[in-house]
């Protein structure tokens, strides 16, 4: 079929920059179509041909060439749309932004977009633009708390100074218990991933036992000892300390821990009395979240343990001694950057 259309011609400026638009990621997507279909008039395809291969009618194509014959490059750009965008006056605009700041009643717990948009007579969308504009998220919610320990600051500059400055020929040790673990069946298999389908589980499950991680991470290499136990109390703890210093015999071992009663059981007391080349460095009364292994639990949940299925408690602690042969393959330590004032400051409720 004869081709009666103007035909497009292309000096190398327009092709390159055309070509640019057509495969740089960061253009929008309705102008990398529109450069496409330019460069495929270019090569005189008839116009039902770069329909077909573009997705648009024959009426968007012959509308394009007309564009691009009379404004070039300019006329591939989105034209205006009809109607005019709400006009929102600065004090509306302030009226919403307080209102966003208040509780919004009537047993809701945070605004959302359309509710607060009712309430002020204006529309959704221009909510959210103004909620964009203000860095405001009332969907959004973080969580908090302050140390209580009298002891805090030093806690902190100890622990702090151990994981930039460790004591020379020493080993710093990050230890803590990841308790109540479970063993979830799921009680269907789980469905594979495919090509535009991710994997699939059922919602529901099976509850097959427990079990307790008791976990130290070396700082210095980011290698992991594990020992999985069927309960965490004192006497737990103290048979995973003697697995730690057969692991580390001969060296002088600073292990940081929490708190936990466990920890400070007169058997644990009296073992390290026996041990003296082990000493303790406990983390401020709530602020588990200065014990460096904590990182490595939540690796470890996200990338193995929670989309597991075991049908026994067993077969969750060999999946569990698995994942950490398979990190200690190659280990990654964890490298700790902010000081310890900077950490008091915010961690730490001061009195006015």
């Amino acid at each position: 079929m004869a081709n009666h259309s103007r035909p497009i011609v292309l000096d190398a400026v327009a092709r390159a920059e055309l070509e640019r638009l057509h495969r740089t990621p960061s253009v929008p997507s309705g102008l990398s179509r529109r450069a496409r279909v330019v460069l495929l008039m270019a090569k005189n395809l008839p116009g039902v041909e770069v329909a077909r291969m573009t997705g648009y009618t024959t009426v968007q194509i012959s509308r394009l060439r007309r564009r691009f014959a009379a404004e070039g490059l300019a006329g591939l750009e989105d034209k205006p749309r009809s109607g005019r965008p709400p006009v929102i006056t600065p004090r509306k605009r302030a009226q919403i932004v307080a209102r966003t700041l208040r509780p919004p009643g009537s047993g809701l717990s945070h605004w959302s977009a359309r509710e607060l948009a009712t309430e002020v007579g204006v529309s959704h969308s221009t909510v959210h633009r103004i909620w964009q504009a203000h860095a405001l998220t009332p969907h959004r919610i973080e969580t908090f708390k302050f140390s209580t320990d009298p002891a805090a600051e030093e806690k902190i500059h100890d622990v702090v100074g151990l994981y930039m400055d460790p004591p020379t020929h020493a080993v710093v040790l990050s230890v803590d218990e990841k308790t109540q673990i479970q063993a979830l069946n799921r009680t269907q298999p789980i469905l594979p991933l495919r090509p535009g389908v991710p994997a699939r589980q059922t919602h529901d499950y099976r509850r097959n036992g427990l079990t307790s991680l008791y976990a130290a991470l070396e700082v210095a290499s980011g290698t992991v000892v594990g020992a999985c136990r069927a309960r965490h109390t004192g006497a737990d703890f103290l048979q995973f300390l003697n697995v730690l210093a057969r692991q580390y015999r001969r060296r002088e071992l600073h292990v940081v821990l929490d708190t936990s009663s466990t920890h400070k059981t007169p058997d644990v007391r009296a073992w390290l009395a026996a041990h003296p080349r082990v000493h303790f460095h406990f983390t401020p009364t709530g602020a588990s979240w200065l014990n460096m292994v904590e990182a490595w639990f939540s690796i470890l949940t996200r990338k193995s343990v929670r989309r597991g299925s075991f049908d026994t408690v067993r077969a969750l602690i060999t999946h569990i001694q698995q994942d950490i042969k398979h990190w200690n393959d190659h280990p990654t330590p964890f490298v700790w950057t902010k000081e310890p004032a900077a950490i008091i400051k915010k961690a730490l409720r001061r009195a006015h």
